[in-house]
């Protein structure tokens, strides 16, 4: 549905603008739900600077991840946007793979090729 109502959104409106407005929700949806209204606000001072570091940049990760998605979105239809958009999920892995070394079982494997195979498909059928 992220595609979906994100296309129907950005159709007249600057997707920079559309991310901004979008990013703003988010942020709010997250410091009701789940920073005041669990009280964990205050754990901020316990995390350590590389972990902080980290954060912001996954942060700023997202920001970019979301500005381009946007504009993409604006620009293409969304049944292939979406799709190419899931194979994010290969560089994840592989980037597990090479940094953290994790090891995908047989089945993960087969479920990841099948990913692939798929979102592949969508995009040039």
């Amino acid at each position: 549905m992220t595609a979906i109502l994100g296309k129907i959104s950005i159709a007249n409106v600057e997707s920079n603008l559309g991310t901004a407005i979008r990013t703003s929700v988010v942020l709010v949806k997250v410091e009701t739900d789940g920073q005041y209204v669990t009280g964990k606000q205050k754990e901020i001072h316990t995390i350590s600077k590389k972990e902080l570091i980290f954060i912001c940049l996954s942060g700023l990760a997202t920001g970019a991840s979301w500005l381009c998605y946007y504009r993409v979105l604006q620009l293409g239809p969304a049944s292939v946007v979406a799709p190419i958009d899931k194979l994010s999920v290969l560089v994840t892995v592989l980037f597990s793979y090479i940094v953290f070394k994790e090891r995908l079982s047989k089945k993960q494997i087969v479920g990841l090729l099948l990913l692939m195979l798929g979102t592949i498909a969508m995009a040039l059928l």
